[in-house]
């Protein structure tokens, strides 16, 4: 009698595995709250359907509790994006029964394979000690686990002169108008695209900045010459709640248009690679020192609670710098050179 052929059914079986594990990821993500689905859903969804259901779901709780303690949405999406890339690398095994060693050697892998910065890595860790210490109650998970020495690096400023020569050759109106109020009062990029206009005080020449970094209100000085370009402005847009709105009324400039028409406005004037909106904070800071503004009143209007973070600008600025004569140029002076 003929030997009957057999069939392989292992590819059927890990076909179906996989689709269990697919439909299950699924039925988490449609049972999240509307609300946690916009936070997961811009962090790619392909990356998602790849995560086992266990790590999907430790994702969601991830994120509700970042939302229950009331985290900014940037700290929300930033957590989460770094959270996620240990997650695609997990495959099935589940992020809950890492160990201090385990994340040890994962950082290690991030900053030898991914080439991951210090400044990601401080925020890496960050994100995934919430997660175990905050969200799993693990108290001094990572007590051991050693942190990335960060760069000290210097604010860039842009002197006063190219201050003004990039913004004044700005012609769109709304444009001008967000880049002088900017460095005029050393406003965040998040901060001057959310103004309202019951922010603007003109009685009493002042900006309310709410909600600011770190939920903190602050009020900084309104500079009388910006206020005629501001009276021209509204009446030229006629803006309804947001001094800059969007593309609809409802929602207020982005930070990201605002980031590049600084660049547009400065592309010309050969200003280092680093230098970005936030640059006008820094030389707004800087210029008002060199002015002979007290430091206190700086941080004040910077909004910073820790003078040392203020303290920076003394190190940029040509106040006391700009005073010291170079040995080279005394020996120069000296020989008539």
């Amino acid at each position: 009698m003929d030997k009957l052929a057999t069939i392989d059914y292992k590819e059927l079986a890990r076909y179906l595995q996989k689709r269990k594990q697919t439909t299950a990821a699924a039925v988490v993500t449609k049972a999240a709250p509307p609300k946690i689905i916009e936070r997961i859903a811009p962090a790619t969804t392909s990356a998602l359907w790849k995560l086992s259901a266990e790590n999907l779901a430790a994702l969601e709780q991830f994120i509700a509790h970042l939302t229950l303690k009331a985290y900014s949405n940037s700290t929300i999406r930033t957590y989460r994006n770094e959270l996620l890339q240990l997650l695609k690398l997990l495959d099935q095994k589940p992020v809950s029964k890492l160990t201090p060693n385990d994340i040890k050697r994962y950082m290690l892998y991030a900053m030898e394979k991914e080439g991951i910065s210090e400044n990601t890595a401080h925020s890496r860790l960050n994100a995934l000690k919430f997660y175990f210490e905050q969200v799993l109650g693990r108290e001094k998970f990572f007590w051991e686990i050693p942190r990335a020495k960060r760069p000290k690096k210097l604010p860039k400023v842009i002197s006063e002169e190219k201050i003004i020569k990039g913004l004044m050759a700005v012609d769109n109106l709304k444009h001008k108008t967000l880049l002088l109020l900017a460095y005029s009062a050393g406003l965040r990029v998040s901060e001057v695209t959310s103004l309202k206009i019951t922010d603007i005080n003109s009685d009493r020449m002042q900006l309310s900045i709410n909600n600011a970094k770190g939920k903190k209100d602050r009020i900084v000085t309104l500079s009388k010459s910006i206020l005629p370009l501001l009276r021209e402005y509204y009446t030229a847009y006629k803006p309804k709640i947001w001094l800059f709105e969007g593309q609809h009324a409802e929602e207020h400039y982005s930070a990201r248009s605002a980031q590049t028409i600084f660049k547009d406005a400065y592309k010309k004037l050969q200003l280092p690679a680093q230098c970005s909106f936030h640059s006008l904070r820094h030389s707004f800071a800087t210029h008002l020192l060199e002015n002979g503004t007290d430091i206190t009143y700086i941080q004040k209007l910077l909004g910073h609670n820790d003078i040392k973070t203020t303290l920076i600008y003394t190190q940029v600025s040509n106040r006391d710098i700009g005073k010291i004569e170079s040995p080279l140029d005394k020996i120069f002076r000296k020989n008539g050179l």
